[in-house]
C-alpha cells in the first residue's frame, strides 16, 4: 500500500488559511487598513464598490516597499515584524503573522502598486489565485495602493454565502470605525460606489468620536483617565441618560487594537450599577495601554481576543475609574472649549471706541391713565374694523339662549341621552381598570384579567404585519417635517428598510448625507412621542431584536413599532376605550399570547373563587 499523507500545495493551503483570515469583504478591509497603518501612513483612503465584492482599494502615503518586499509580501508567513519567538511578546503593530496578503491573493485578483519615498520608480504586481501574473516597474506616488477585485471569484460556494450589499457594507463600516477610533491622528476617507461616507481629518479622540457618530454626541461623553503601574486607561463613556437598547456603541482597545472581551465589558456595566435599567447599554470608547509582555494576542486568527496575566486587577481598575468619572460628572459638569462654539458670537475684532451701544427711544408724553386718550383709541379701533361698541352688560341674557330650546328639541335631546345610556347598559360590558394596568371583564364562568399593554401590543403587531403585506399603512402628516441625523451604520440600515418602513405609514426620505427627513408617522401612533424619537426607537428596537431573536425583517419592524406605540401600564382608560381594546383583541389571530410569549388574558372561574373563600 502506497503512502497517503502528502503536503498540500501552497495555493490550497492559502485558501484554507483564507477561510479563517478572510471571512467576508470586511475582513479584507481590516487587514489592508492595518497594513497601511503599520507602514506609518498619515492619510489612508478606502474605496469600495458593490460592498467590497467587486472592488476593495486601500491607498496610503506610508513608507512603501522595495521590489523584493513587494514580491515577498504575498508569500505565506512573510512578515517584517517577527524575527524570533520572543518578539511575539513585544508586539505593538497591528499585523504580524504574514497571512493576510497571501490569503487575500489566494481568493481574489490583486493589483499592488508601491514606491518608497527615496525611489524614483515603484513596482506593480498582479496576482490571481496565488499566481503572479505580472511584475514590472511603474511610475506612481510614494506609498502603497492595493486593489482587491472579485473577492472569492475562484470559490463560488464561499461567494454565495455572502449576504446582501447593505449587510456587507455595514460590516465594512464597523471595521472601518474601529480602526478610525484607534488612530485619530490619521486622516481617513471612505467612499462607496462614488459616495463619500466618511471624511475624518486628524483630530483628538473626542473630535473623532463626534465626527463618526454625529455632533449630538458632544454632550453625551464623559472623559475617563487612569494611570497605574498595571495599565493606563483613557477614553470616554456615555452619560447614563443616553444609554441605548443595543450594544452597538461599545469599543475596547488594547494597545490600539480592537478587542472583544465580555469580562471587561462587565466591568464597565458594573460601574453603571443602579444608574441604568437591565436592558440598557451605555456608550464607551476605552483604550488600555499595557506592557505587551503581560498579554497574549496570538490566540485568535482575527486577533480580537486577548489573554491577560492579571485579569482581576484590570477589572477593578476599569470599574473604579469609570465609576469615579461618572461621579465627577454628576458633581461638576465640564465645558469642552474644543467643541463648544457658543462663545464665538461674543468675540469681536472691533476697537472699543468703534462699538456703538444700542439706542433707546420713548415718548415722554405717553400716559396710559388718561381716560380721554384711551377712549379715543377704542373709537379709532372700532372705526377701523367697521364695528360699533356694544354694551355687553345689556345683552348678557343672550349668552344663555341655548337653554331656551323649544319643547320638541328638548324632548329629542332627552331621548338621545336615554338611548346612549341604554347602549351602555345593554351593548357594552361594565369594565374595571385595576391599578391602571389591568382590565377586569365579567364573563359567565367568572371574570377575565387582561394586561392592557400586552393586549395593545398584540393588536398593533398584527395590524402592522397586515399593512406591510398590503402596503396600505395609514399616515398622519406632520405639520413641521423633522430631520434625523444618523450614524453611517444606522443610515445604511434605514436605507435598506425604507420600503418596509414606508409601508407602515412612515413618510421618510433621504435628505443629504446621513440624514433623513420625516414628513409623517403612522396614524395608529399617539402624539406622546416626537417623529425623531419614534424613528430612533424603531432603529434601536430593530437592531436589538435582530441580535437576540434573529427575526424576519418585516416581523421585526412590526414587533418593534408595536412595542413602542402601545399604551403603557399606568395609563387611565375610559369605558369606551376599554371596550374597544377588548373587541380588537378578540379579533386578532392570537389574542391570548403576547409578543414575548406570555399570557395576555388570565381567566378566573367562580369555582376557583369559591375555593379561595373556602365555601
Amino acid at each position: 500500500m502506497s503512502d497517503i499523507i502528502q503536503l498540500l500545495p501552497d495555493s490550497v493551503a492559502n485558501q484554507i488559511a483564507a477561510g479563517e483570515v478572510v471571512q467576508r469583504p470586511a475582513s479584507a478591509v481590516k487587514e489592508l487598513i492595518e497594513n497601511a497603518i503599520d507602514s506609518g501612513a498619515g492619510k489612508i483612503q478606502l474605496i469600495i464598490k458593490d460592498a467590497g465584492k467587486s472592488l476593495i482599494q486601500v491607498i496610503d502615503d506610508g513608507c512603501g516597499m522595495s521590489v523584493t518586499d513587494a514580491r515577498m509580501c504575498f508569500e505565506r508567513h512573510a512578515t517584517s515584524k517577527i524575527r524570533k519567538a520572543e518578539d511575539l511578546f513585544a508586539i505593538r503593530t497591528m499585523g504580524f503573522r504574514g497571512e493576510a496578503m497571501a490569503s487575500i491573493a489566494a481568493i481574489a485578483q490583486v493589483e499592488l502598486k508601491t514606491r518608497r519615498h527615496e525611489d524614483e520608480l515603484g513596482t506593480t504586481i498582479c496576482v490571481e489565485g496565488s499566481e503572479v501574473i505580472k511584475q514590472e516597474p511603474v511610475s506612481c506616488s510614494a506609498g502603497t495602493s492595493i486593489c482587491v477585485k472579485n473577492l472569492f471569484y475562484n470559490i463560488p460556494a464561499r461567494r454565495n454565502f455572502l449576504k446582501g450589499n447593505p449587510v456587507e457594507l455595514r460590516h465594512i463600516i464597523d471595521e472601518f470605525q474601529r480602526v478610525a477610533f484607534a488612530h485619530p491622528e490619521i486622516f481617513f476617507t471612505f467612499h462607496h460606489d462614488g459616495n463619500e461616507i466618511f471624511h475624518l481629518p486628524q483630530a483628538s479622540l473626542k473630535q473623532r468620536i463626534i465626527h463618526i457618530f454625529g455632533s449630538s454626541y458632544n454632550q453625551k461623553l464623559v472623559p475617563v483617565e487612569e494611570n497605574t503601574s498595571i495599565i493606563g486607561l483613557r477614553g470616554f463613556v456615555g452619560k447614563p441618560e443616553y444609554a441605548k437598547k443595543t450594544r452597538g456603541e461599545q469599543y475596547f482597545f488594547v494597545n490600539k487594537r480592537f478587542i472583544k472581551d465580555p469580562y471587561l465589558n462587565h466591568a464597565v456595566l458594573n460601574a453603571y450599577d443602579e444608574l441604568l435599567p437591565d436592558d440598557s447599554y451605555p456608550l464607551y470608547v476605552l483604550f488600555i495601554d499595557i506592557d505587551p509582555s503581560k498579554i497574549d494576542i496570538n490566540v485568535h486568527p482575527t486577533k480580537t481576543e486577548i489573554k491577560y496575566q492579571d485579569e482581576k486587577s484590570i477589572y477593578a481598575i476599569i470599574r473604579s475609574a469609570v465609576k469615579r468619572s461618572l461621579g465627577q460628572y454628576n458633581i461638576t459638569p465640564t465645558l469642552d472649549f474644543n467643541q463648544e462654539t457658543g462663545f464665538n458670537n461674543m468675540i469681536t475684532e472691533k476697537a472699543h471706541e468703534d462699538i456703538i451701544p444700542p439706542a433707546i427711544s420713548f415718548n415722554p408724553d405717553f400716559n396710559p391713565f388718561q381716560a380721554e386718550k384711551k377712549q379715543d383709541r377704542e373709537i379709532s379701533f372700532l372705526r377701523s374694523t367697521g364695528g360699533e361698541r356694544q354694551d355687553v352688560s345689556k345683552n348678557w341674557g343672550s349668552l344663555y339662549e341655548i337653554v331656551r330650546n323649544p319643547a320638541q328639541q328638548q324632548q329629542e335631546i332627552e331621548l338621545e341621552r336615554s338611548n346612549d345610556d341604554s347602549v351602555k347598559k345593554h351593548g357594552e360590558k361594565q369594565l374595571f381598570q385595576l391599578h391602571n394596568r389591568y382590565i377586569i371583564s365579567q364573563i359567565k364562568s367568572g371574570f377575565m384579567l387582561i394586561d392592557q399593554q400586552a393586549a395593545h401590543e398584540r393588536i398593533l403587531y398584527e395590524r402592522f404585519l397586515q399593512q406591510q403585506e398590503t402596503h396600505q399603512g395609514a399616515s398622519q402628516q406632520s405639520l413641521f417635517p423633522q430631520t434625523v441625523s444618523l450614524g453611517a451604520v444606522d443610515f445604511e440600515l434605514v436605507k435598506e428598510l425604507l420600503p418596509d418602513i414606508q409601508a407602515l405609514g412612515f413618510q421618510v426620505r433621504e435628505f443629504g448625507k446621513n440624514t433623513f427627513i420625516v414628513e409623517g408617522i403612522p396614524a395608529d401612533i399617539g402624539s406622546n412621542i416626537s417623529e425623531v424619537e419614534m424613528l430612533e426607537h424603531l432603529i434601536e428596537g430593530f437592531k436589538n431584536n435582530f441580535s437576540l431573536l434573529k427575526l424576519d425583517k418585516r416581523d421585526n419592524l412590526a414587533r418593534t413599532l408595536a412595542r413602542n406605540a402601545a399604551i403603557k401600564g399606568g395609563v387611565v382608560l375610559s369605558q369606551g376605550e376599554m371596550n374597544n381594546l377588548i373587541d380588537q383583541l378578540f379579533a386578532c389571530a392570537s389574542p391570548n399570547i403576547s409578543l414575548q410569549g406570555k399570557p395576555v388574558i388570565i381567566t378566573f372561574t367562580l369555582e376557583e373563587l369559591i375555593q379561595k373563600f373556602e365555601r
